[in-house]
């Protein structure tokens, strides 16, 4: 299965630079202030060959490519194919290799729905969507590197894609390339593909036995798998296996905290940033076997008869096992904050407890975090302006059956939109929905559960407006990611380019930089950003003019329904 690549040639802001390899595009740009370049310094920036980017891995030589001096290695195997009788089992070793493997374009993204992927033309216009092929042959990864073999260890980043736990992959967005990141931090930037949904999640062992105790988790095993990879070869990147950061937004935060609660992850990294996906609880036993019991029924098939699951093509698996959990929904009625579908599972062995529900998980214990949100992770108003007239009254009807990515607030609705306008008396009633939309009690209840802890926890809250669609985007969910990554030129979808948001980037990603380095943001360009305590919700507000406030909505969230 295939889907398009999307190309974005147009040059729309300041410092924005393109290059084209063949009928395809690396669309990549540096975040420096443009400058006049005499004609004999403009000279190649692409360099590819026998010994160039040449580097060694466990399981053989790679060669990738040098763009702009920074060394990219794209789809290197971690994994085995997931296949066959790999489907629902651990991650396997990948096979060695004897030539040298072509780590030059990206490896395939994780088995999942592509049809109309693309439908909304505004969404795929303001994400810049990145897709390929789809397979499950897709443990595969990306590193940037400013050197190879020179003898340094440099701090490491491990980016995991958002998408929930069904969708995305390693450079699903613009801003989600590492050049630019690796280049300002000297530090070594991974992404990483691994199994969504129904094939990465589904719990087998109440139907399968012990053959089938991993099921359930195998997409984060996949990613455990990933950061063994990183142990174990990274050194041959220049990069420190002994300082490595996991971070993650939306989906990818969840997995974060997820992998903090993870046993056999324990070690594997140091530090831990969460954007916009405090996942605090995961997935319950009870209901995913249940939902395992239900795919063997969907399919007519036995428990003896799982090998045959394993046989069928992805997609008849995935449009089975769909249904399956559609079936599952209008038969069970879930308590309040499970998480359904397709997700990790306490199953007591690989995850033994909820990652931060009720308390934070003991292997949690060592790990600093930084834990961010936006303002409004979204903004109903973006290709609708009459939404902007929009009354409180109006609001308040809106936000009774929903509100977001949750549950709307019921009988509740009037009294949690009166305490938000009552504490942001400046903003608009629209302001005040898209606020309600993504309101901050899980990254709170996150930050808290963390800051019991010993190693500090960082709050922050991102408040920068982009100036698009006559400014109706606000501050909305994934916008914050390409200001961390110092890509504010190359995802110019979200921000617009130019120096103003590059302003704002140079301090977000000098913070996480020395946050890489130290444990601690301070020292990278924001103001002094405090420890985050309960007491005092120290949160560090991110915008053209970054300033600390003490929970500047505490008095708000005191009126929305409990998680």
């Amino acid at each position: 299965m295939k889907s398009t690549r999307r190309k974005f040639f147009q040059t729309m802001g300041a410092g924005a630079a393109g290059l084209t390899l063949g009928s395809t595009a690396v669309s990549l740009a540096s975040c420096a202030a443009p400058s006049a370049k005499k004609e004999d310094e403009d000279g190649q920036i692409l360099f590819i060959g026998d010994d160039i980017a040449l580097a060694d891995t466990q399981y053989g030589k790679v060669k990738g490519y040098q763009l702009r001096g920074i060394n990219y290695f794209l789809g290197i195997p971690y994994g085995a194919d997931t296949s066959g009788a790999n489907r629902f089992m651990p991650p396997q070793k990948p096979k060695p290799w004897t030539d040298v493997f072509p780590a030059v374009w990206w490896g395939n993204s994780a088995p999942q729905i592509m049809e109309k992927r693309y439908a909304n033309t505004y969404a795929s216009f303001a994400d810049h969507w990145n897709y390929d092929d789809v397979s499950e042959d897709c443990l595969r990864l990306n590193v940037f590197t400013p050197a190879i073999n020179d003898g340094k260890k440099r701090p490491v980043m491990v980016w995991l894609h958002g998408g929930g736990f069904t969708n995305g992959n390693g450079i699903e967005q613009d801003g989600y390339y590492g050049e630019n990141f690796s280049r300002k931090g000297d530090v070594v930037f991974c992404s990483v593909n691994h199994r969504l949904g129904p094939l990465g999640f589904t719990n087998l062992a109440g139907v399968g036995g012990e053959k089938f105790a991993a099921s359930g988790n195998v997409g984060m095993l996949d990613l455990v798998a990933a950061l063994e990879w990183v142990r174990d070869n990274i050194v041959n990147f220049g990069g420190d296996p002994g300082n490595v950061t996991i971070m993650g937004q939306s989906g990818g935060g969840a997995k974060v905290t997820t992998l903090t609660a993870m046993p056999s992850a324990k070690g594997l990294f140091h530090k831990a940033v969460v954007l916009s996906g405090a996942g605090i609880r995961s997935g319950d036993k009870e209901y995913s076997e249940k939902l395992g019991a239900y795919i063997l029924q969907e399919a007519s098939l036995k428990p003896g008869q799982i090998d045959k699951l394993q046989q069928m093509p992805w997609q008849e698996y995935y449009a089975i096992a769909t249904s399956a959990s559609a079936k599952l929904s209008k038969d069970f009625a879930p308590p309040a904050g499970m998480r359904m579908g397709f997700s990790p599972v306490v199953d007591g062995t690989y995850l033994p407890q909820h990652p931060y529900y009720p308390d934070a998980a003991p292997s949690a214990a060592g790990v600093p975090m930084i834990i961010c949100s936006t303002l409004n992770e979204m903004s109903p108003s973006r290709t609708d302006a009459t939404l902007e007239a929009i009354t409180l009254d109006e609001v308040k009807e809106k936000v009774k059956e929903r509100a977001g990515f949750g549950a709307g607030y019921g009988d509740k609705a009037g009294e949690v939109v009166e305490a938000y306008a009552k504490a942001f008396p400046e903003k608009k009633p629209v302001e005040i929905w898209s606020m309600l939309m993504g309101n901050r009690q899980s990254p709170i209840a996150l930050a808290d559960a963390k800051s019991k802890q010993i190693p500090p926890v960082y709050l922050a809250w991102f408040w920068w407006q982009p100036p698009l669609f006559d400014n109706r985007m606000r501050a909305f969910h994934c916008s914050d990611i390409c200001f961390w990554f110092y890509n504010t030129d190359l995802m110019l979808t979200h921000t617009g380019g130019g120096a103003r948001p590059r302003k704002l980037s140079e301090k977000m990603a000098g913070a996480l930089l020395q946050f890489m380095k130290t444990g601690d943001p301070n020292g990278g360009g924001t103001p002094q950003w405090p420890k985050y305590t309960t007491a005092n919700g120290e949160t560090m507000v991110l915008d053209d003019v970054c300033e600390v406030k003490n929970d500047p909505d505490r008095e708000a969230r005191k009126s929305l329904p409990a998680l």
